[in-house]
């Protein structure tokens, strides 16, 4: 498969978008923003835009309306035009002076007949015609305030966010991960008894819910789009339950059998579920740049794989924090520079020492081209080194225009060597190492016997111990490696133990990372669900706040049973 047709598909996509945005209000949602940022990059929209009185606004419930001077909006958005998707569209029209609107979805018509529940055979008699996007129109109008000002609906298939000429992500898929075996009981709570599901591998997309169906077949749409505009025939195989569904879907997709009677050429699909690759996802092995500096810097808001690069040693302010929120954070991807994009594609494709090298070459040569006065110096490359190249830049407006996509890589790669977390990442491979070799020898509960004493409460913690979300990373590690064991007294009694000290530190922390803020918001959730109707006897809960965050304790008795928390 062609790496320039993946990168032009979704270039394409967005020519279709940006021909529509002309002196408009652009609202898009996260996942069009992030396919935006990779594609072809903010300003080339800002460009497309013109027009002082517009400008480009997060697709949300709040976000602000259109003023008596801005009487165009575009609405780029990566879902189903339903639902919730609709009424957010409405709000925002009702509250605004619009007499144009656009609205682009990244998901087909076809699609959209699914989750209105139009029959297979009737859609077929439909081909060609959007009576869906047709009554959308209507409604837009309406909203609008008059039945003759002007609403397009159209279908732009936004799926990819290219991160390199042979990496492409799908952003708006960030949250579908297969099917877990403890699924299977949600799956059976809503089938009669003599159809009830025994594994992973009956399932089928019969057997699946209604939205987690219509998700597969949002991201069936967009793959038929994209084997359309490459021209092939697709061949898929699948490892895993959920990428055995998927592929079936799309190979009994109605648009897409009737595509690959007129493809030219071939290619072979392969769908791999995640939990297969869990290790690697919480692992420590590798031994690439990127992965250190997507693991420790923090993440570029709204975007599941891009980073906030602190671009404050490039100006003239000072260091203070109040200054710092100033300067628009940097990041990796770099759309319109030639030069950052090699070294960006060369940081992804070698090791870490040989990245950092690299980092070095680039800004050497970077700062030679400048004519800027580059001290050589040879052997082991360190961040204070590296710092020294781009301070050259500092005061130098037309380098830094002209390197801006370099420095930005460069500040990540400094950013990264210099943070703490890079220096624990040789202690989570040694451990890692450790449990493996104590996995072969050991049982289960003596490995987690071994992780029991580094569960320790803030108070007692000191930087090169683990804090809460990288023991559950460890956790993780730990089940992922190894497989299929045998449930035992001793392993029931150790995995209480661990439960116990990791609900203490838990309560303890004075500030939990966002992820485990989620984490327990989700438990908290789940506990007053059960026991909306018993609280008294069952469960007793109590959030208090502390800066900002909730912190759950609770009680449970003999008849709350374990796997319901």
């Amino acid at each position: 498969m062609s790496a320039l047709g993946v990168l032009s598909f979704t270039q394409q996509g967005w020519e279709q978008v940006l021909a529509k945005v002309k002196r408009a209000v652009v609202y898009l949602d996260a996942a069009c923003a992030e396919s935006l940022h990779w594609g072809c990059g903010s300003m080339r929209l800002l460009e497309a835009v013109g027009g002082p009185a517009c400008q480009l606004r997060e697709f949300e419930p709040d976000a602000v309306g259109g003023g008596v001077k801005q009487p165009k909006a575009v609405f780029v958005l990566s879902c189903l035009l339903k639902g919730r998707t609709v009424e957010t569209i409405r709000d925002i029209i009702c509250r605004s002076h619009f007499q144009y609107c656009v609205v682009v979805t990244a998901v087909s018509h076809a699609v959209h007949l699914t989750a209105n529940h139009v029959p297979a055979a009737a859609a077929a008699e439909l081909e060609g015609q959007h009576p869906v996007f047709e009554q959308l129109e209507e409604k837009l109008c309406e909203w609008m305030g008059n039945m003759n000002y002007t609403a397009e609906v159209l279908h732009v298939p936004l799926l990819l966010a290219p991160a390199a000429p042979y990496l492409a992500l799908t952003p708006a898929f960030a949250s579908l991960f297969p099917l877990l075996p403890q699924d299977v009981h949600l799956l059976n709570s809503a089938r009669p008894d003599k159809r009830r599901l025994g594994s992973l591998g009956e399932v089928d997309a019969s057997t699946l819910t209604p939205n987690l169906l219509l998700q597969i077949r949002c991201l069936v749409s967009g793959l038929s789009s994209l084997c359309e505009h490459l021209g092939v025939r697709e061949e898929c195989f699948a490892v895993g339950s959920l990428s055995r569904v998927i592929a079936a879907d799309l190979a009994n997709y109605a648009p897409a059998k009737n595509r690959r009677k007129n493809a030219t050429g071939r290619a072979s699909v392969v769908f791999v579920d995640r939990t297969l690759d869990l290790t690697g996802a919480v692992g420590h092995h590798g031994d690439n740049l990127v992965e250190k500096i997507i693991s420790v810097l923090p993440q570029l808001p709204g975007h599941t794989n891009d980073v906030m690069v602190n671009m404050v040693e490039l100006t003239a302010l000072q260091h203070g924090e109040e200054n710092q929120n100033v300067i628009a954070p940097g990041c990796l991807a770099q759309t319109n520079d030639t030069a950052a994009k090699a070294l960006w594609e060369a940081l992804l494709n070698t090791k870490h020492k040989e990245a950092v090298m690299e980092v070095r070459r680039h800004l050497v040569e970077a700062a030679s081209r400048e004519n800027l006065p580059i001290k050589m110096s040879m052997g082991r490359v360190t961040p204070g080194q590296l710092t020294s190249y781009i301070q050259l830049f500092k005061n130098n407006l037309k380098a830094l225009r002209n390197h801006c996509g370099l420095l930005q890589l460069g500040l990540a790669t400094v950013q990264t060597l210099k943070h703490p977390q890079t220096a624990k990442w040789d202690n989570f491979l040694a451990f890692e190492r450790l449990l493996l070799q104590s996995i072969g020898e050991s049982s289960i509960s003596t490995v987690l016997s071994q992780l029991l004493p580094m569960i320790k409460p803030s108070t007692q913690r000191t930087n090169d111990d683990y804090n809460p979300e990288e023991l559950l990373i460890l956790l993780i590690y730990i089940y992922s490696v190894t497989g299929e064991f045998v449930v035992d007294k001793d392993l029931g009694d150790t995995e209480e133990k661990v439960k116990k000290a990791l609900a203490q530190v838990f309560c303890e922390e004075s500030e939990l990372s966002p992820l485990l803020q989620k984490i327990t918001g989700e438990c908290l959730t789940r506990f007053l669900n059960i026991n909306a109707n018993d609280t008294e006897n069952r469960f007793k809960v109590k959030a208090t706040s502390r800066r900002g965050f909730k912190h759950l304790h609770w009680h449970h008795s003999e008849s709350l049973e374990p796997d319901e928390c």
